[in-house]
């Protein structure tokens, strides 16, 4: 409970501080809005769900029991999102031939959701933290400008 409760922070201005959850990557060592790749044949928002379990809680370690009840309340709390960025991404993958394309979408929690969550890194993921949404993070690639939007969107401090 106490990691969710310092998420209420307010700044001198009166701006609420968000926060969200990041990982850092293994293969760059920055950190990042977890995510991935759709596969063919899933939506953005399952794979926006199941990218989040696997970097973010690590369920591909969970038993079946703690997965069936993580993957509930994943449900719950993904059922509606804002899409803050739909478009090219400046990826360092990318090349002349071939250039990422991206969804971003924020998932406020209004109900509490995340207090049943423990954050535990797994799949690509070396690291997984609340962090504060402020003007001055570096992060992987244009995240820090998705991240932006997010604050704008709630009206928070950026």
């Amino acid at each position: 409970k106490q990691w969710y409760q310092r998420r209420v922070a307010i700044t001198a201005g009166g701006k609420p501080i968000l926060q969200f959850v990041s990982i850092k990557r293994n293969d760059t060592g920055e950190w990042a809005i977890p995510g991935g790749m759709v596969e063919a044949g899933d939506t953005v928002s399952a794979t926006l769900k199941k990218e989040f379990g696997e970097e973010a809680l690590n369920t591909m370690q969970m038993d079946d029991k703690a997965k069936k009840e993580t993957n509930k309340n994943l449900k719950a709390l993904f059922k509606k999102g804002v899409t803050v960025y739909e478009g090219y991404v400046d990826d360092p993958r990318n090349t002349d031939n071939a250039w990422m394309e991206t969804t971003v979408v924020n998932y406020h929690d209004n109900d509490n959701l995340f207090h049943s969550f423990k954050l535990h890194a797994g799949d690509d993921a070396g690291s997984v933290s609340w962090v504060d949404v402020d003007s001055q993070l570096h992060l992987y690639a244009d995240h820090g400008y998705f991240v932006s939007g997010s604050a704008k969107l709630h009206h928070a401090h950026w």
